[in-house]
């Protein structure tokens, strides 16, 4: 489907910034991917939900609580859209959010490793 790794790259950055705007409407900050064997790692940075950065200082266990949820619908949305429009092959996709740096590490799992071609 795709003639380089590059490209792929540059599609899994595509789909992962959608889904960001598709769930916050914010865009991420920088964004970096990694393919290594079966696994597709993200690092992004991402600009805080206003309103989860003032309620962090008040209340961080609540926000916390937001934060796994909003988590777990972006790994499904994530998964599905990995699967429809890149055709990956996708076993479980990891991520955790830091809010106090603002940076995300995402991990998709794949089946089978990616070779370049």
């Amino acid at each position: 489907m795709f003639q380089s790794l590059s490209d792929l790259k540059q599609a899994v950055a595509k789909v992962y910034n959608s889904v960001n705007q598709e769930m916050y409407e914010i865009g991420v900050k920088r964004l970096r991917v990694d393919i290594i064997g079966s696994k597709i790692v993200i690092l992004a940075e991402h600009r805080r939900i206003p309103g989860l950065k003032a309620l962090d200082k008040v209340n961080r266990s609540v926000t916390r609580m937001l934060d796994v949820a909003l988590l777990d619908e972006n790994k499904k949305r994530l998964k599905a859209q990995f699967e429809a429009e890149l055709g990956l092959k996708i076993k479980t996709v990891l991520k955790d959010y830091d809010p106090e740096h603002e940076v995300a590490a995402t991990v998709a799992v794949l089946y089978e490793p990616l070779t370049e071609g």
